[in-house]
Order: C-alpha cells, then sequence, then structure tokens
C-alpha cells in the first residue's frame, strides 16, 4: 500500500512516548507532544519545563507522573500489550512538580503517552 510506505505518511502521525514497564522518563512538551525524551532514574524530580514519567507492574498497572510546568495538562494513555493498544482515560496532569498517580487494573508491558492539552481544572479526573 501506497500510504503506508510513503514516508510523508509516516511523518503524518503524531509522536508519542512508549514507556515500558520498569521505565522512566524525562521530556518536555512542544506542540502537544513529547519531545527531547530520555531514561531517568526514577527518582528524578524535573527541573522546569520538563515533565517525568515511571511506570510499574503493580496489582495491574502503575504510572506516576510529574510535571513542573505551569500550566496543567490533559493527554492521550494507551495501554500496550500482548493484544491491541487500549485506550484510557487519564488525570488530569497537575502544573508545578505535583505527582499524579493513574492505575489500571491491566497488565502491560508499557503505556503509550502523547496529544497533550492545557487543562482547565487542574487536578481533575474524568
Amino acid at each position: 500500500c501506497y500510504l503506508l510506505r510513503h514516508p510523508a505518511a509516516a511523518a503524518a502521525q503524531p509522536p508519542a512516548l512508549t514507556v515500558k514497564t520498569g521505565e522512566s522518563w524525562m521530556f518536555a512538551i512542544s506542540r502537544g507532544q513529547p519531545v527531547r525524551a530520555r531514561k531517568v532514574e526514577p527518582t528524578v524530580k524535573p527541573p522546569p519545563g520538563q515533565v517525568v514519567v515511571t511506570l510499574r507492574s503493580m496489582m495491574g498497572t502503575t504510572m506516576s507522573i510529574t510535571s513542573n510546568n505551569r500550566q496543567s495538562f490533559t493527554y492521550k494513555a494507551e495501554l500496550i500489550g500482548a493484544d491491541k493498544p487500549v485506550p484510557l482515560r487519564s488525570c488530569t496532569l497537575p502544573a508545578n512538580g505535583r505527582m499524579s498517580f493513574e492505575h489500571w487494573p491491566q497488565k502491560a508491558e508499557a503505556v503509550r503517552i502523547s496529544d497533550f492539552r492545557v487543562a482547565r481544572n487542574d487536578g481533575s479526573c474524568p
């Protein structure tokens, strides 16, 4: 199929960050997507303008995410496992270095996060 092989078609898909169970990543948000992502230790505190996310296998899947941005964000999260990706509901990522915990009963190999948008309500869950 032309669309699957054409480089422009692949570039049209928005970038996302895939965090595997046991990993921690730090990244910035640009145009709603994670950028300049790099692995870090889970104890690292994000400097201004950065986000740190850690994924663990604990009674399902648990994710901690801390943003040291001035605004809160909503974001898209998907569980990645043996089957197809499962879209998830996620809480608002609070601003100013506060942490958010997410827990899902399903075990996952990874979580893919993307599509960050400035939130209207700080710290709310759908």
